[in-house]
């Protein structure tokens, strides 16, 4: 198998300065909360976004020439006048970092990007996020931009926002680049404070299980947007900046005040955001096997109140439960995309086959299953 280095020069006839790796993510819990101004509960995980990067010399050619290593034409972009509409869809969560760059004000010379990865695309594990934060880590030290990996966030946010158009918040990008190993990060949307909450599987004989449904799901489809606007309804109707503002304490007062489709919404996030503060205390307190409750009722959540869910994952779910889990959830935006499970290791095949059985039984597709362990964020590779 040829490295990435050598795949580079298969593509464009010479080295990359460098080659750089981004990892997706499970989210543990925290589900359409982020942005929500509220809390959320990612790790990054084992499965990697890679990119080689060679920058161009000179002012003369600000030409952006992008390939992937999974097939495809190189493609080829001027920088003066980019836009979505001048770049192949699956090539802007590249662009858009340097659009977002460039409207920070950073004048960027072109550059030759080949793009790996392992992450599973439409999964619910944030390949989107994974390329764009290699990008931006890559270009933030080849060009010596001098920013902070909490500004790369919110550049990569940007990105995903107004050049892919995906409404999304800045969880994804967080879990990728902030990230560390053995460890779920504790994001607060709002202020933007991490802290790293330790999360020991292993030490614990346990593992997170990844149910790929193999449902394709798409962060800038109108069901995602459409989640958006309801949300925001829901606390202008409310009096409040955010739902983050809403306590449980309200839910009465919000089911009478708001429509019944709009109050679901708000129902789950305001739980939601409870929940992720009661897994962050039960795992700084009793460890990771002491969260599946919280888990199990987040996926009922995100099913009866959020309508986020479909008949693959709540299979998936119910499926792993049976089996013996410790608890069970669909992760990612929803729409399709994987559920975890999360289990003692000895469990892994019998659960692994059970939801297989009962896909097969269902005529579903097969799922994609496999463990991911907390990993390390973005990074440099040579």
């Amino acid at each position: 198998m040829n490295t990435l280095a050598e795949s580079f020069a298969t593509y464009f006839g010479q080295t990359p300065d460098a080659c750089f790796a981004a990892p997706g993510r499970v989210n543990l819990i925290g589900e359409h909360t982020d942005y929500n101004e509220g809390y959320v509960l990612p790790f990054a995980i084992d499965r990697l976004a890679l990119i080689g990067v060679k920058i161009h010399d000179g002012e003369a050619e600000r030409r952006l020439r992008i390939a992937s290593t999974h097939g495809g034409p190189v493609i080829e972009v001027e920088l003066h006048g980019l836009s979505p509409a001048s770049v192949e869809p699956w090539a802007r969560y590249v662009a858009g970092v340097f659009w977002a760059l460039e409207l920070r004000g950073h004048r960027l010379p072109g550059a030759d990007i080949l793009l790996d990865s392992n992450v599973p695309i439409g999964a619910g594990l944030s390949s989107s996020a994974a390329i764009e934060c290699a990008v931006a880590l890559g270009l933030n030290e080849l060009l010596e931009l001098g920013l902070e990996r909490d500004e790369l966030v919110l550049i990569c946010q940007r990105a995903e926002n107004d050049f892919v158009g995906a409404p999304t918040g800045i969880l994804d990008q967080s879990a990728s680049l902030l990230s560390t190993a053995e460890h779920a990060l504790f994001l607060d949307c709002r202020t933007k404070e991490t802290e790293q909450i330790q999360l020991p599987l292993a030490a614990n004989g346990l593992t997170v299980l990844v149910i790929d449904t193999k449902v394709s799901h798409s962060h800038d489809s109108g069901g995602y947007k459409e989640l958006v606007r309801a949300c925001t309804q829901g606390a202008r109707e409310l009096g409040v900046i955010a739902l983050r503002d809403v306590g449980t304490h309200r839910l009465e007062e919000a089911q009478r005040a708001l429509a019944p489709d709009i109050y679901r919404r708000v129902k789950h996030i305001v739980t939601e955001n409870q929940r992720v503060l009661d897994t962050v205390a039960l795992l700084r307190t009793h460890g990771p096997a002491a969260i599946g409750d919280l888990l199990v009722a987040s996926h009922a959540s995100m099913r009866d109140d959020f309508g986020i869910s479909c008949d693959e994952l709540d299979l998936a779910v119910t499926t792993s439960m049976a089996a013996g889990a410790i608890g069970a959830r669909m992760t990612g935006g929803g729409f399709g995309g994987s559920a975890i499970a999360l289990l003692e290791d000895s469990r892994t095949e019998e659960v692994s086959v059970a939801v297989r059985e009962a896909f097969a039984a269902a005529g579903y597709l097969r799922p994609d299953i496999f463990s991911v362990v907390p990993g390390a964020g973005a990074r440099r590779l040579s």
